[in-house]
């Protein structure tokens, strides 16, 4: 339930595009015709994409599926994604000395890889979740390339923790697929659909295990790296994009445009005027991050709707249902009736 973001928000390194085409070909399909003719030599002189549009990006998601008739297409290429794919993400988070470390090293430098999705570590009373959301619309497409997203951080996070702490489950929140017996044993863990969350957990109880000898030094120079990175990136990126980001990450009470100004370092004069100069405003990007939130909630029924209202920033709660009416079209619970009715609560 995302919006529509601009191709300017996509960040996806070319080796990511590439261990999809290379699924392609390795499976015995023919590369898109469309997609060839946007290959040109890269520095090492093989054939890779400058810059693929977020609608290329989707339309090669499904017409890899399409071209070699495998639904389960994004667990096989999340399978094949290992360490030295995810570069400075993966050399920060081998550094980890615990597994606690090593989750919040993923879902702090997580964006150094990709803008698709964002990532975040939340901790119940007794599980550590490191979860998933969509972050740029990705339609039909979220599916794959979620099993892919979910598949190969969760092997990565077993890898640097060297086998000491096992994920427990991995959770989607679409239906459970025809390919859910391979999806079962390449997670290697039970796999829940139709969950509220997507991402994978383990006991919390293992979180604070030693996986490797501390190296304070190295960690430090890592983080250093990832940091002057996430700063480069944030200048590249839309202001729109950063608005959101924030939003999606703080996810209840919501900042506001003075303080989501501050944050990024701006007046709230020149953010407003920025905003609008992409086309949109805070009050827009604000109305969109809410719907998405709220459906996201609406599908976690422990939360009541009086709860909701209250970590979407409204006062009343009869003004979140007059709000969330404008969106859908429907009543709150009316709405969560319907996705229950579904299974997809």
């Amino acid at each position: 339930m995302t919006s529509e973001m601009k191709d300017a928000d996509l960040y996806l390194p070319s080796q990511y595009v590439q261990q999809i085409a290379d699924q392609i070909t390795r499976m015995g399909a023919r590369l898109p015709d469309w997609f060839q003719r946007l290959q040109a030599p890269g520095p090492t002189g093989e054939l890779e994409v400058q810059h693929l549009s977020l609608t290329d990006f989707r339309r090669l998601v499904l017409e890899a599926i399409r071209l070699t008739g495998d639904d389960a297409f994004g667990l096989l290429v999340g399978e094949r994604l290992l360490v030295n794919s995810h570069g400075m993400l993966g050399y920060v988070t081998s550094q980890s000395v615990t597994a606690r470390e090593a989750l919040e090293l993923i879902a702090r430098y997580f964006p150094l890889r990709t803008s698709l999705v964002l990532v975040s570590l939340e901790l119940t009373h007794d599980r550590a979740r490191l979860c998933m959301r969509e972050h740029l619309h990705l339609g039909d497409a979220a599916r794959p390339v979620l099993e892919a997203i979910v598949l190969t951080m969760k092997n990565l996070f077993e890898y640097v923790t060297m086998g000491v702490c096992r994920v427990s489950a991995a959770a989607f929140t679409f239906d459970e697929p025809a390919h859910s017996h391979l999806a079962r044993d390449l997670f290697g863990c039970d796999v829940l659909y139709q969950a509220p969350w997507n991402g994978f957990e383990l006991s919390l109880a293992q979180l604070d295990k030693p996986v490797r000898a501390s190296n304070p030094q190295a960690l430090i120079q890592a983080v250093q790296r990832c940091q002057e990175e996430l700063s480069r990136l944030a200048r590249k990126q839309g202001v729109a994009s950063r608005v959101r980001i924030l939003m999606l990450e703080k996810q209840s009470g919501l900042p506001s445009l003075q303080v989501t100004a501050r944050l990024l370092n701006l007046t709230a004069r020149t953010l407003h005027r920025r905003l609008i100069e992409e086309g949109t405003s805070y009050r827009d990007i604000l109305e969109s991050v809410r719907q998405q939130l709220a459906i996201d909630h609406l599908r976690n029924d422990q939360l009541s709707l009086q709860e909701i209202a209250f970590m979407l920033g409204y006062g009343d709660p009869a003004n979140f249902r007059r709000a969330f009416r404008r969106w859908t079209g429907e009543a709150p619970s009316l709405y969560r009736r319907h996705l229950e009715e579904s299974g997809e609560a």
